[in-house]
């Protein structure tokens, strides 16, 4: 099966081309060459997507399955209906769970829950994405797949304040500073480790019963965010000195916020796999957040230059703090 990824050496989507490479796939990468993931296997061609006209050597190939991973505006998806109608039996899109319903009308997610998120300009741009593919569906029977992962970590951490890309919550915790916990903790969260991702994500590639259809592919695993920042102080090796803060008051002070926490995870999240285990049977996340998290962590440590200590978001994590106590 020839495969190519746009993008495909991220975060969530570095080991799904491990993955797709260990089972055999023709991968082909498509990317400017600046990221430094090596997949041995996989075939590398150095482009901007974003300049069609460029990609000369892409035009020459059609393909099992097309997936981007770094579609993000409906301008991006009109351009790769452009390029790869025709060319392609299955156009996977890779979504967002962002762009479930905020705020929740009942709090367990399936693939039919209404896509309706006013909050995060990155979630609201999802959704028209999805809307164009849908269009192009209906009307074109253009191939499409589409998959919204939700909070999916590998090289990051998976958390809502100074987190993710940033190390500086770790730092924190590291360094016995105060940091911040949403709300009173106890609202319900899944974080999915990308290797289990890759297990339902690698099974949908090629397969034809999927055409039209959308999946999430998480972790079963349900977690409070107490419990996620406290295995993350775990795999640190310190006690988190935890602050609790309202998630309203938290974007108030700091209106940056707003996409990570009231658009995404100021409330209680359970996600129904019945669907991707239906399409890919067998598939299960394997992967517990305690153990996951310590990979992430020796991952970080032994690679200081990605510890993302981010000034503007330091700042940001204070002002809320002296904000709360009212300093």
């Amino acid at each position: 099966m020839k495969v190519l990824f746009i993008g495909g050496t991220g975060n969530i989507s570095t080991p799904s081309s491990r993955l797709a490479v260990a089972k055999g796939m023709d991968l082909y990468l498509l990317n400017r060459g600046k990221a430094k993931v090596d997949i041995k296997g996989a075939q590398s061609i150095i482009g901007d997507i974003n300049k069609p006209d460029e990609l000369e050597e892409l035009k020459k190939h059609e393909w099992d399955v097309v997936v981007n991973w770094i579609a993000f505006t409906p301008d991006d998806i009109v351009r790769d209906i452009e390029l790869f109608k025709g060319k392609t039996k299955q156009y996977i899109f890779i979504s967002s769970a962002s762009c479930y319903q905020t705020p929740l009308s009942y709090p367990v997610i399936t693939e039919s829950t209404p896509l309706h998120n006013n909050l995060w300009d990155y979630s609201q741009g999802k959704i028209q994405c999805e809307d164009r593919l849908q269009k192009a569906y209906r009307e074109e029977g253009f191939p499409i797949t589409i998959v919204r992962p939700s909070l999916t970590y590998d090289t990051v951490i998976p958390i809502a304040v100074g987190g993710f890309d940033k190390f500086n919550t770790a730092q924190r915790i590291l360094e016995g500073k105060e940091i911040i916990v949403h709300g009173d903790g106890t609202s319900l969260w899944t974080v999915t480790h990308s290797d289990d991702f890759a297990k339902g994500f690698v099974g949908l590639l090629g397969l034809q019963t999927a055409i039209g259809h959308a999946f999430h592919i998480t972790s079963d695993e349900v977690l409070t965010w107490n419990m996620i920042y406290k295995i993350l102080a775990d795999a640190l090796g310190k006690e988190a000195k935890v602050v609790h803060i309202a998630s309203d008051f938290i974007c108030k002070v700091e209106p940056s916020f707003t996409g990570t926490l009231l658009a995404d995870k100021a409330e209680s999240v359970l996600f129904d796999n019945t669907k991707i285990k239906t399409f890919v049977p067998g598939f299960k996340a394997t992967i517990p957040f305690s153990e996951g998290i310590k990979r992430t962590v020796k991952w970080l440590l032994e690679h200081p230059e990605h510890q993302n200590i981010d000034e503007g978001t330091e700042a940001k994590i204070e002002n809320v703090l002296k904000a709360y106590k009212g300093l």
